[in-house]
This record gives C-alpha cells, structure tokens and sequence, in this order.
C-alpha cells in the first residue's frame, strides 16, 4: 500500500488529498506529497518506540484524516492495522484489543484513551489533545522525523523489508450473523482489489468525496480511503451525522458512498415532507415520479428514452428531482450504496429522480467482488462479477468466490478458517443466482434462513425489504424458524407515526406510547396486509407487534454499520415472541 501511496504522490504532488474539518467551518488540509510524508514519518516513529513488521497496531476512532495518516503509516511500517468499532461498549474494545495481540493503540482524544487505558498494550498515541500515559500523534512524528534525519536510508530500509505476502489490515467482522471474527488481509489483496477500480469507476483528481462511515467497516476502508488513493480523488471528513446535509450542499460531493439505512432515511424524510403538503402538490410530486420512473425503465433496458416522455420527464425535473439532488450538493455523478442489500423500490425511486444508485457486493473477507456497471446498475441487483473475479454457485443456490483479493485466514482460529475457505473458494453464506447479461441477485443470508415447522423455508430478507420504502417503518425483523407461522416484530419512525390521521394527541409523546396508539396499530396492519399480497401464502405475516423502542448499539441489536443482529433482537424481545405464538389476540393478527 506504501507503494500505492507512493505513487499518487509522485503524480498529484500539491493536490489536495485530505480535508479535515477542525470547527468553526474551518479546514486542516493534506497534499499528497504531506499525505505520504506523514505516513512515512509515523512509520519511523513506530519502529523507534519497537514496534516491528507483523506487529498488530489498534486504532480506535472516529473516521478522519489521522486515521488515514496512522493507517497507512502502520502498513508503511510492515505492521497490522487493526481499526476498531469505536461505538463498541469499552469491555469488548479491551476484550478484541487483548485478542488481537496489539502493541500499540491509537486513540482519537482522552476521553476515549480514559475508557481503553487498561488495554494490555505497550504504546497509546492520542490523535488529539494530551493524557498522561499516552504520547500523542505529533510527539511519534516528530520521533519519526528524528529518525529519518538520523538515517537518510531509515524509511528506504524500512518499506524494502514489506512484500505483497505480509499481512496489512486484520478486520473485525461487524458480527451481524454472529460472533465477530478478526480476518487478516495481506498487502497483495488490498491492491489487487483497488487496481480494479479504475476498470469500474471513472472518477480521478477531478472529482471529490465526503467520508463518514466507520473506517473499521471495509466498505469504508476499501472504497473510501484505499481506493481514493489510488485514483488520487481528494477525501473530505464529515465533522458529524447531524452536519452531513449541511457540508453535503458546501463541498458539493461527485461521488458518495452510504449505507441502505441513509438511503432509507433520506426516502423516508422525502415521503414524510410530501404528505404534510396541499393535496395538489402531492399529485405533481408522485405524477413527476410515475414519468421518472417510465423513463427509468427505457434505460435500465438500454433504450432511449421516448419522445413523448421528454417534456414531461424535463417539467418533472425541473419541480422536483433537481430539488431533491440540491440535498447532495447538486453535481453528484456516481452514488454508492454498500454494506448491505439494498431494495429494488428504493434503489428505482432514486434512478427516477436522476441518483441511480451504484450497488456493490463485498464481504470483509472477499473485499468488493460484484459492482454493477456505471452506465447501467440494475435495480434490485448487486451487479457482475469484477475482473479477476470468479463467481459460482453451490447446489443449495449458496455464493462461491475465488479472487487475488480474498482474505489469508482468520486471527488465531484455522477452524473458522477452513470452514469458509475450501480449495480456494470463499463459501459467502449469500444465497443468490445470475441471469443471462451476468447481473447476480442476492436471495438471502443462509443463516438466517427460517424453515417453518411444516418444513417450508422462508428468505426473511424478501418480506423485510418490502417495508423499507414505507417511512412509517424503522426496522422489521420477521420470526418463525420451527415455528408454525410467520410473525414480525415493528419499530417505527416518531416523526411519521406523528404525522398520522388522528395522531394530534399524541405530538411529542414518548416513543412507547406511539408505538402502543390505534392509529399505529391500524397503520401497520394495512402496511403487512399490502406486503403479504406479494408474498406466497407460507410466507405471509399472521401476527405482529410493534415494539416500544427502536433497535440500538447499546442494546446489541444493531452492529456498528447499522446492520440488524437478528438473534440479539429475539434474545431480547423472547417474551413479545413468546406472546405472539401464544394463541388467539386480536392484536396485530390476521
């Protein structure tokens, strides 16, 4: 990766690489010659304080530029980035630390350093501010700069003793199917798997980015710091969630990566402020989006679009699709969503209102192996194998990969290991199948298959991303593994349930008593009967409950990358199951 970096600044020199927001509107800035100069320089400063090729190096942070500074400079080192979920409760952060082996550990401010300081490692190195016990990033720079002064050939000997067979980064899986695992990665996957890139997505210096997602997710570290290095595309830090729309219309973003979950949120928002307008301007607003979506179609086929669909679609345009791309900035080219499936309706709304949203398909221990082409992204698809990249398919419909990028083997566990990885073959655990142009679709994870009692089988991904376009729905997670009958468990949206016909009591009123009101309740019911009309009759919702809380971290039923732990959510919510299968109630049944 060193070598990569290396590269890109030899090419792009002065050009801006890194935008890191310091308050007030303010910016910290990094060139790329300053990029490589930092990570060459903490490199050196991590062999001065002992820590050596193949040692493993923690990092606990928010996602911003001195992530990527220490990142590449533990991998310029020969050493392992090993990046944490910082949103993890201290215990299991220490726990994985002490797994992981770590030498050392990079913190983000003391705040952090103060929950982690019994950590068994040997160096702590704060990003910001100052703790006893901890250097922080300028004073190991400085130790590195001390050290190349010392040794004019101190980095040349250094980078010269890393191969593409060293290990590079050790993941920790998100743990949404289970327990989390550590997966190794060596210098020679990252690279194969970003020199794909220029293959797939024509993007270079010109274009800009705004990063957020949590950098120990590899959707994150792939595509959003690795990938923009190889490109030489300039990366800016967003300061905070809650300030993303904001810095979304200043830095003007043309290319952007998110999660289904921000898709599903901006939707969402978008169909709420529609309702709360005049009945009149909710008729333009879904007749612009009926020709959005004809139009749609005609590309999505490779034909152009009709003559008599271009005024409209260009009226359309002008009242409400530029408005909503104006949230983005107004220049965004290329839209990303990753990290998990993304519904075949929202992936079409956003291809109707000129943001054809580009699915891709990894896995933490595949790296990104299927995007869909630029010029044609398939709606409910993940794409077509990329170069490189050989897909097939097990008996039972399960994914199969072979590719240079793919993980050397799980920390410490040759078990697991061998279990997922045979002859050369990654087994995903995806369950999916590929039609005649190459475009593959995912049917579902393995593990969560539910096999009623009666022995029919049940994708729960199918009928849960069915409700992810309603914006009364935060989350849905069906139930019924040997059991007779399919049931569901609701969280919803405040904002929406509020917003319903004879909700007016009920504004500002604790979530558990929205989620408990008749109106609700009614709400619901109509959402599953329309949702079990496009379900086979096994399949469909008898009884459901809408719980009084949403999911959370905290509670364990959401990984950091927002991804739903389904057997957390059961484990916490036995006695709402327990009531559900537990006979007659009038309540949420059909």
């Amino acid at each position: 990766m060193y070598e990569v970096l290396r590269d890109t600044s030899r090419a792009q020199g002065t050009n801006l690489a890194l935008q890191q927001p310091i308050g007030g509107g303010k910016y910290r800035t990094w060139n790329w010659n300053e990029y490589l100069a930092a990570a060459e320089q903490i490199a050196a400063g991590l062999r001065a304080i002992g820590i050596r090729n193949g040692d493993v190096v923690a990092l606990n942070s928010e996602t911003r530029a001195e992530f990527y500074l220490a990142d590449l400079g533990i991998m310029t080192n020969g050493s392992v980035a090993a990046a944490l979920y910082h949103s993890y409760p201290p215990a299991d952060l220490i726990r994985t630390i002490a797994n992981s082996g770590a030498k050392a550990l990079f913190v983000e401010n003391p705040k952090m350093f103060a929950a982690l300081k019994s950590a068994p490692v040997e160096h702590f190195i704060l990003f910001t501010g100052h703790a006893e016990g901890a250097i922080t990033l300028d004073e190991l720079i400085a130790k590195g700069q001390h050290a190349i002064a010392a040794a004019p050939t101190f980095i040349e000997e250094i980078v010269s003793s890393v191969t593409p067979a060293d290990n590079a980064i050790l993941y920790l899986t998100s743990g949404a199917t289970g327990e989390p695992k550590m997966v190794m990665v060596k210098h020679g996957a990252l690279v194969q798997n970003i020199e794909v890139g220029p293959q797939v997505l024509p993007v270079d210096q010109r274009d800009i980015t705004i990063a957020f997602l949590p950098s120990a997710h590899i959707t994150q570290r792939l595509v959003m710091e690795l990938l923009p290095i190889d490109f030489g595309v300039p990366v800016v830090f967003s300061e905070s969630l809650s300030k993303l729309p904001g810095e979304m219309k200043s830095i003007r973003p043309t290319l952007f990566v998110a999660p289904p979950r921000f898709w599903e949120r901006i939707y969402s928002s978008i169909r709420t402020e529609v309702k709360k307008r005049p009945p009149i301007a909710q008729k333009i607003f879904f007749a612009a989006l009926g020709v959005g979506l004809a139009a749609a179609k005609y590309r999505r086929q490779g034909k152009p679009v009709p003559g008599y669909l271009k005024f409209p679609l260009k009226l359309a345009d002008k009242l409400a699709f530029s408005k909503i791309r104006e949230r983005f900035g107004g220049r965004l080219r290329i839209a990303i969503s990753g990290g998990a499936p993304l519904g075949a309706e929202l992936a079409e709304f956003f291809e109707a209102v000129g943001i054809p949203l580009v699915e891709g398909y990894g896995l933490t221990e595949g790296g990104v192996i299927v995007f869909n082409p630029i010029d044609r992204p398939m709606a409910g698809s993940i794409g077509k194998a990329l170069p490189g990249v050989q897909i097939r398919f097990a008996e039972d419909g399960e994914i199969l990969v072979k590719s240079p990028g793919l993980f050397s083997h799980y920390h410490n566990d040759p078990e697991a290991t061998a279990a997922v990885l045979k002859d050369g073959w990654l087994h995903t655990g995806d369950s999916g199948h590929i039609d005649s142009e190459g475009y593959i679709y995912i049917t579902g994870r393995k593990k969560e298959l539910i096999v009623l009692s009666n022995g029919k089988k049940v994708f729960p991904s199918r009928a849960e991303g069915l409700f992810k376009l309603e914006p009364l729905i935060s989350q849905v997670v069906l139930v019924g593994d040997r059991l007779p009958q399919v049931t569901a468990l609701f969280t919803i949206h405040p904002n929406a349930a509020e917003a319903l016909p004879g909700m007016e009591a009920f504004k500002g009123k604790p979530l558990a008593e929205l989620a408990a009101a008749a109106p609700v309740n009614k709400e619901v019911q109509r959402l599953v009967a329309k949702v079990n009309k496009q379900l086979a009759p096994f399949e469909q919702i008898r009884k459901f409950r809408i719980l009084p809380r949403d999911f959370s971290i905290e509670t364990g039923e959401m990984t950091a990358t927002m991804k739903v732990r389904r057997a957390k959510v059961l484990a916490n919510f036995q006695d709402v199951v327990d009531a559900l299968y537990a006979g007659k109630d009038s309540l949420g049944e059909f």
